[in-house]
């Protein structure tokens, strides 16, 4: 879509180049950004220009530079020898997105834009993953992705603050993971989201997502039982209705769901 509000594109190297002008905004792969009209924005920074590595292996676990493409995140999972990495492909094909939005659409910017059903928030939130932002201050701070994520469509950056990158730690790379998926139509959107992984230690995280405004996150120091499990998945809040799914449905589906990737995990 022409962006026909844009007058300015400068691209940035440095970190200088981030402070925006008024009207200004960040773009990477710009897939979502060009998809419907941006209303008061008259000018873009590209990000990358910025030169930062899109995977670096960081003692056991991996660093997602924020302008790594999607593409390049699958194929790295698919050479990987960590246990975890079937996990990458299960929730980039959760997006449901061409070739040609893989090699385009970001990482970070699916993280930015936060969407409920985003597959790299899914993907993030199930293995721990821990965002680092700069802030137009030149100072940064860590924050984890599930935390970031504030509901559908919404985030806690603060204006001028950049998303640099995602760290997966080792030890949820380690990990065995279980992944499920439901929309209510074969080539729709996700509307439920549901996945799971067991650490080394037997400590279980259980991860609802599309499903719920913002990740939902279950710890347990072990898998639960199924009556445990299914009491915390009924009970809890944020299920929304939208035109791909009501919220009972979501609720309903999401019990069933998650059973089946804790039957899976304890096998």
């Amino acid at each position: 879509m022409d962006l026909e509000t844009v007058r300015a594109y400068r691209r940035a190297t440095t970190r200088d180049d981030l402070a925006l002008a008024p009207g200004e905004r960040f773009v990477a792969g710009g897939t979502w950004l060009y998809s419907e009209p941006q209303v008061g924005t008259t000018g873009l920074v590209d990000l990358t220009g910025m030169g930062w590595p899109s995977i670096e292996e960081q003692g056991g676990g991996l660093r997602i530079g924020a302008t790594c493409t999607i593409a390049e995140l699958v194929a790295h999972a698919a050479g990987a020898a960590w246990p975890a990495h079937p996990l990458v492909a299960h929730c980039a094909n959760a997006l449901l997105a061409s070739f040609k939005i893989w090699n385009a659409a970001t990482v970070g910017g699916n993280v930015c834009r936060s969407f409920a059903a985003a597959g790299m928030v899914s993907l993030c939130a199930t293995l721990d993953g821990e965002a680092l932002v700069w802030t137009p201050d030149d100072g940064e701070y860590r924050r984890p992705v599930a935390d970031l994520v504030t509901g559908n469509g919404t985030n806690a950056l603060a204006a001028g603050e950049v998303l640099r990158a995602i760290d997966l730690p080792a030890h949820a790379l380690r990990a065995r993971t279980a992944f499920r998926k439901i929309a209510l139509a074969e080539l729709g959107r996700s509307g439920a989201v549901l996945t799971g992984r067991v650490d080394e230690d037997g400590a279980a995280t259980l991860v609802i997502t599309a499903a719920t405004e913002r990740p939902t996150v279950l710890r347990y120091d072990r898998l639960p039982d199924a009556a445990t499990l299914r009491r915390a998945v009924e009970d809890l809040n944020g299920y929304y209705t939208d035109p791909l799914g009501t919220a009972d449905w979501r609720r309903a589906v999401s019990v069933a769901l998650l059973e089946d990737v804790r039957e899976e995990l304890a096998a």
